[in-house]
């Protein structure tokens, strides 16, 4: 059978950032969002910003490796590093005070992974 991988450039030049980082820092944390990424579309992980806002605990980053979607309200200013963001995630999240960002940023502003909570 025919091993299937993601062709998305964008996903796959991610992956291989990820694995590089968790290599270069020795984290685990970065090497297991890669191999999440590399999963086939059907078991991709999809988050609303609801379920992002239930799981969150003081001053952590939430990494979610999937997307984000819209539905739901944060209740407070959370920071989510994502793959994907929807429109309509990006917008309420900023109006809440919180951030987006890629997983690039977060490996440069933290390479070890402390305070970070994995979601899927």
């Amino acid at each position: 059978m025919k091993q299937r991988r993601p062709t998305n450039p964008e996903l796959l030049n991610a992956i291989g950032y990820l694995m590089k980082a968790g290599k270069q820092y020795q984290t685990p944390l970065w090497i297991t969002v890669a191999s999440f990424l590399g999963k086939s579309r059907r078991t991709r992980i999809v988050l609303n910003l609801g379920q992002v806002s239930k799981n969150l605990k003081g001053g952590e980053v939430i990494v979610v490796p999937g997307k984000v979607l819209g539905s739901g309200e944060p209740k407070e200013k959370l920071t989510i590093a994502a793959f994907k963001f929807s429109p309509r995630a990006l917008v309420k999240v900023e109006k809440a005070g919180g951030r987006c960002i890629p997983f690039s940023r977060l490996v440069e502003e933290n390479p070890r992974g402390t305070n970070v909570r994995l979601l899927r």
